[in-house]
């Protein structure tokens, strides 16, 4: 979009809001305006300089809060110079307003490089949310941050707290993001490999710096960049901390020295609180727990991150848990606690089972569902190529987006044939390596009937690598969806739903498969629009671990004009 014609249509968008009508729930929400630059700045988040795709200069980027009812508006000009970009808002459903999901190749073009674009959405619900890029392998770079959504001050939530901190972890390598989609779209298969150090807060420490060479302006371990964050506590009091992982590959466990936490809230949702002295939390997935600092107040404690699922290759992150009276950079007197085994699965998934809805905030899921779609989630190889695939179909994204596609009547530009229902899962052995790995690919999509129910099985089997299976946390975009059973194993069709829970199941927005099991979600499909459900960890997306989703897409009014313009896609003559 040219810089006129973007300034004429911010233009008439305020005018619009200046001239709406009256009314107590217009009058109490507010609208908030944000510009934001993405562009490449040197950092040195874990003492190692790099470049980081930052926002503003920074990286995690602007923290968003706002209250339930409020607009964000955000303003992204696309100064990367060689490359597109896109943001989603990850766990706002966007009802209403599909084209700001943020879904490069599905809701919209992607950004052009020197363009700008408006996202406009409601945060219709407290609580902790994210933003990150939705293109290619961005998220690995940098291009992230928190969205706090607060409860109107009249409204009162289920747990008291005095104060209220934010914590972002995420995995960090040295890598590029262009190096390591380059490696992992090779025949000669390079893969991300473990990261070279974990980030609290966009800080962490790269303890091979001796390895990065002589010159240290390129790693540097006195770079104030790089010394911990700090997460400073007054004695007595109730701390509220939000976390979110956007790493992109690691599971991590979170640990907080010497203080249990309870478990409050997941991804938007009120929590039945779960007492825990170890949180384990998968890409995409947002949590807030509380912990009381009642521990000697003449020390500090180590905040510490720790990988999980797969066998570490990265040392622990750390962060300090200050208490008031101490200098704040003082390192605890003890090793930084190393959490619990990397692969204890059991440990991990009877974490998974315990988190239920408050009980007075429980929403039952419907009794019964009107269509079920399992899917079976596999390393797979085509013509060569590693892939990841569902059903043994390695996704793809078309060059028109699918929202454009199917409101401009532009059909042809994906394919038709009806996307697998289901595997072949009474004769699939999910714990050997398969003789035949080889795939399709395909940019098929799912068509949900608008209001419908529907029941989404995930099913884990072996990598190609011999007794091995990942963890996989999926995320839907557009909806919310109920948790309805975990189980070890392979899910059997016929008695599994039996022990589904229709009691107080969780409603999240991202979960995660653990390895050899399964994970059973019910949803209903009544938000208009085509939505990506895709396993959050960015290599195996770009691999081909996803689908779409298109749901009530005759509802969906006509598009703004800054959407259009990629593949076979025009725009409009005049913005409507």
């Amino acid at each position: 979009m040219k810089s006129s014609s973007f300034f004429f249509f911010l233009f008439f968008f305020l005018l619009l809001l200046s001239l709406s009508p009256p009314s107590s729930s217009i009058a109490e929400a507010k609208t908030h305006l944000l510009k934001w630059e993405i562009k490449y700045a040197f950092k040195s988040p874990d003492c190692f300089t790099k470049l980081v795709i930052t926002i503003n200069g920074l990286s995690p980027g602007p923290t968003i809060t706002a209250t339930q009812g409020d607009t964000i508006v955000v303003v992204v000009t696309n100064l990367l110079e060689t490359e597109n970009t896109a943001i989603h808002w990850h766990g706002i459903r966007q009802i209403g307003t599909p084209w700001s999901d943020g879904t490069g190749g599905v809701t919209q073009c992607p950004i052009q490089p020197g363009d700008t674009f408006v996202y406009k959405f409601v945060v219709d619900r407290p609580g902790t949310y994210m933003y990150h890029a939705h293109y290619g392998m961005q998220r690995s770079a940098g291009l992230h941050g928190m969205i706090r959504v607060m409860v109107p001050q009249e409204t009162k939530e289920p747990f008291d707290y005095d104060y209220d901190r934010s914590i972002v972890v995420n995995d960090w390598w040295h890598k590029s993001a262009q190096e390591q989609a380059a490696g992992l779209a090779a025949l000669n298969f390079g893969w991300v490999g473990e990261p070279q150090s974990l980030l609290i807060n966009g800080r962490g420490k790269f303890i091979n710096c001796s390895l990065a060479g002589a010159n240290s302006n390129v790693c540097n371990i006195s770079n104030p960049e790089c010394s911990p964050a700090v997460i400073t506590m007054i004695p007595g009091k109730i701390y509220r901390l939000r976390i979110i992982s956007v790493s992109s590959l690691s599971a991590f466990n979170l640990e907080l020295e010497g203080h249990n936490m309870t478990i409050v809230e997941a991804d938007g949702s009120y929590v039945n609180p779960v007492a825990v002295k170890n949180l384990n939390i998968y890409s995409g997935e947002s949590y807030s727990v509380l912990i009381k600092a009642d521990q000697d107040p003449s020390r500090n404690y180590w905040v510490a991150l720790n990988v999980v699922s797969r066998k570490p290759g990265t040392p622990t992150g750390t962060a300090i848990l200050n208490y008031f009276s101490n200098h704040p950079s003082k390192s605890p007197p003890t090793r930084p606690p190393i959490g619990p085994s990397w692969n204890d699965v059991l440990y991990r998934f009877n974490q998974s089972l315990a988190i239920r809805s408050h009980p007075n905030y429980i929403e039952p899921p419907p009794r019964t569902s009107d269509r079920v779609i399992i899917f079976l989630n596999t390393q797979n190889k085509i013509n060569g190529y590693v892939k990841w695939a569902v059903n043994n179909v390695s996704f793809t994204l078309p060059d028109t987006p699918y929202l454009i596609a199917l409101k401009e009547k532009l059909t042809h530009v994906f394919s038709q044939k009806p996307a697998p229902e289901t595997y072949d899962y009474k004769s699939y052995d999910i714990g050997i390596v398969q003789p035949n790995p080889n795939a399709t690919t395909s940019n098929s999509l799912y068509k949900l009937d608008y209001g419908s129910t529907v029941d989404i099985i995930l099913q884990n089997a072996n990598t190609l690598n011999v007794n091995n299976s990942e963890t996989h946390p999926w995320h839907l975009h557009g909806h919310d969806f109920w948790v309805v059973g975990y189980g070890l194993g392979k899910f059997d069709p016929e008695s599994d739903p039996k022990r589904y829970n229709l009691v107080d199941p969780i409603k999240k927005n991202t979960v995660p498969l653990h390895p050899y099991g399964w994970t059973a979600l019910r949803f209903r499909a009544d938000n208009p629009g085509v939505w990506a459900f895709h396993c959050h960890v960015e290599a195996h997306f770009f691999m081909g671990m996803g689908v779409v989703f298109e749901t009530g897409v005759e509802k969906v009014g006509r598009l703004p004009e800054s959407i259009l313009g990629c593949g076979k896609s025009k725009k409009h003559t005049s913005y409507p």
